[in-house]
């Protein structure tokens, strides 16, 4: 079980995100961090424990009110062993590729971002392209056809319950186990709800890849000891080679 830290970017702050509702989001608060600047933001994280990748959320980018690329550029630069998943709201094949061109990262393509499927069928089979299922209750955002053709889907696929984000509701079991056993080849990870370890062992337990956590990070319901735990022994070798 992999977790991956989550940021949301906004006015060139991180952001706390919470039930999807972005208009409310406001500079995060947290003893990780000095500031909300992003660069203390991930130091923090990354002193709490190793991660290897790091979620970005560009909400200006999926906004269409700016981004937040220079910012990303320097994340990149400052943590050359990170790997950058970053939903900026590309939602075309041309924005999507611009992106991989840029080769600091992954492109996560959000379902909502899309009109049709175009960039998802034409990047499924790209190594740095992810897929986010994005969810606001029992809607499906984005076009029916990405939902419903597993065809379509990439290597990794992102279950994103949005209304569920820095809520304390805990994560969507039910949803997620009915991905997993449509595309049990795979590797899909939760996001949103993410309270304790215990959901994170209820996940891993299901056959998740993995889970998307920021708020439980921040208030220290999921400590380093329990990320040491959830990691694989070939992550703790890795580590220690």
């Amino acid at each position: 079980m992999e977790v991956i830290p989550v940021i949301d970017l906004k006015g060139g702050q991180v952001v706390h995100a919470r039930a999807g509702d972005r208009d409310s989001y406001r500079p995060i608060a947290t003893p990780l961090s000095k500031s909300a600047r992003p660069d203390d933001v991930v130091s923090g994280l990354l002193r709490l424990f190793p991660f290897r990748r790091l979620y970005v959320a560009d909400l200006d980018a999926i906004a269409g009110q700016g981004d937040h690329d220079a910012v990303l550029g320097d994340l990149a630069v400052a943590h050359p062993g990170l790997d950058l998943w970053v939903d900026n709201g590309a939602g075309t094949l041309a924005a999507a590729s611009a992106w991989l061109g840029r080769d600091i990262g992954h492109v996560v393509l959000g379902s909502e971002s899309q009109a049709g499927t175009e960039a998802i069928g034409a990047l499924r089979g790209h190594s740095r392209v992810v897929l986010s299922l994005d969810l606001r209750g029992d809607a499906f955002q984005g076009p029916a056809a990405i939902l419903g053709d597993t065809g379509l889907w990439p290597a990794r696929v992102i279950v994103m319950t949005l209304a569920r984000v820095g809520a304390r509701k805990g994560p969507d079991v039910e949803r997620l186990a009915t991905i997993l056993g449509r595309a049990p080849d795979r590797h899909v990870y939760a996001a949103g709800g993410v309270r304790s370890v215990a959901d994170l062992t209820r996940l891993a337990e299901l056959g998740a890849a993995g889970a998307l956590v920021a708020t439980a990070l921040h208030a220290g319901r999921i400590t380093a000891r329990d990320l040491e735990s959830l990691a694989r022994p070939t992550d703790r070798a890795r580590r220690q080679t």
